[in-house]
């Protein structure tokens, strides 16, 4: 070893080196944009069964045919409670459109709790549990609010991962509906 502080330099060259290419790599990527959607966009939506207010069952196979918007919330939620008048806005405006339904799903909340905000705040889409959270394990949510729009054919095709809008509600359907 003649020079060996050329191989240090050479070493620490190497080094510098790589770490560009990881860097160069990176760069332009939004370390938050998988916080900001689902893994599950673009995939068959996971086959749920779910309790209605009512006691009526809900599935995802009763629901093929349609445009479904599935919105994972719950009471106590502050962002939920803010995001409720985009929802009743965006489904007053579409309720009588047979091609699409709502589906608002319950995790983490009482049976009480629920039902006496249905009432108080005049919810007229369909409310449903979600005994032991399967249906939210399912789909991946990591908190509320969670909307999802699944296509007539079961896919898939929005899901926001925090407060809608009516735009973007608008946007999803849009989607699902090939429109």
């Amino acid at each position: 070893m003649k020079h060996p502080l050329r191989w240090v330099a050479l070493g620490v060259a190497i080094i510098v080196a790589a770490f560009a290419v990881v860097l160069a790599a990176n760069v332009g990527k939004d370390p938050n944009a998988d916080a900001r959607t689902s893994k599950l966009t673009g995939k068959p939506a996971p086959a749920f069964t779910v309790e209605a207010l009512n006691g009526e069952q809900i599935s995802l196979a009763s629901l093929r045919g349609k445009t479904v918007i599935v919105n994972f919330w719950n009471t106590w939620c502050l962002p939920c409670q803010n995001e409720l008048p985009a929802l009743q806005s965006w489904y007053a405006a579409h309720r009588s459109d047979p091609s699409i339904v709502m589906l608002g799903i319950v995790r983490d909340d009482t049976d009480a709790a629920v039902r006496d905000y249905v009432k108080t705040q005049k919810i007229p889409w369909t409310v449903a549990f979600d005994r032991g959270s399967k249906t939210a394990l399912d789909f991946g949510t990591r908190g509320q609010p969670e909307t999802y729009a699944i296509s007539p054919d079961g896919v898939i095709v929005g899901s926001i991962l925090s407060e809608v809008t009516p735009s973007i509600l608008d946007q999803m359907v849009a989607v699902a509906q090939g429109t």
